[in-house]
């Protein structure tokens, strides 16, 4: 069966939209959250908003990862494709899940008045960086795994992480 033969796995696009959606609001919520029950100590939102937003990551790519790799982010489905782990047309399906992913959070991080916002003016840049750290860590990723053997873990639903 060719890539072209393949149905169209609405499960996994599904399971991309539904997690980005929790996140962005995981992300901003926590910002909120952390800043208001602070009482103006910046580490403690901090810490706060860290720690509710690495909490709300592990929990969906959890949830999501057997699913459809747990990707949440265009960027991330960039990657996958380009190190040929993710299949062209795939590729195209989870982007189009996730596509609002990047520019909802940073918009909605512009809009808050909080110490995670994002100053309108610094969005253009805030974007370009992530893209470039996802490139970085791309590069990274490949020297640190060198000649590495690839290994492969099945989950009993069938999804393939390598």
């Amino acid at each position: 069966m060719t890539e072209m033969d393949q149905p169209l796995d609405t499960r996994g696009v599904v399971a991309e939209a539904m997690g980005t959606s929790i996140l962005l609001a995981a992300v901003v919520g926590s910002g909120i959250m952390g800043e208001r029950l602070a009482g103006g100590n910046v580490a403690i939102a901090l810490l706060a908003n860290s720690l509710a937003t690495g909490a709300a990551l592990a929990a969906l790519i959890l949830a999501c990862g057997p699913i459809s790799g747990a990707h949440f982010n265009p960027v991330v489905t960039m990657v996958e494709a380009v190190q040929g782990r993710l299949p062209p047309r795939q590729a195209v399906r989870f982007t189009s899940s996730t596509s609002f992913a990047n520019p909802a959070v940073t918009a909605a991080r512009a809009l808050t008045n909080t110490f995670t916002g994002i100053r309108p003016a610094d969005v253009p840049a805030f974007l370009v960086g992530q893209v470039g750290g996802a490139v970085a860590s791309m590069v990274v990723c490949r020297w640190l795994a060198g000649g590495a053997r690839r290994r492969q873990i099945e989950f009993e639903s069938g999804a393939t992480l390598r």
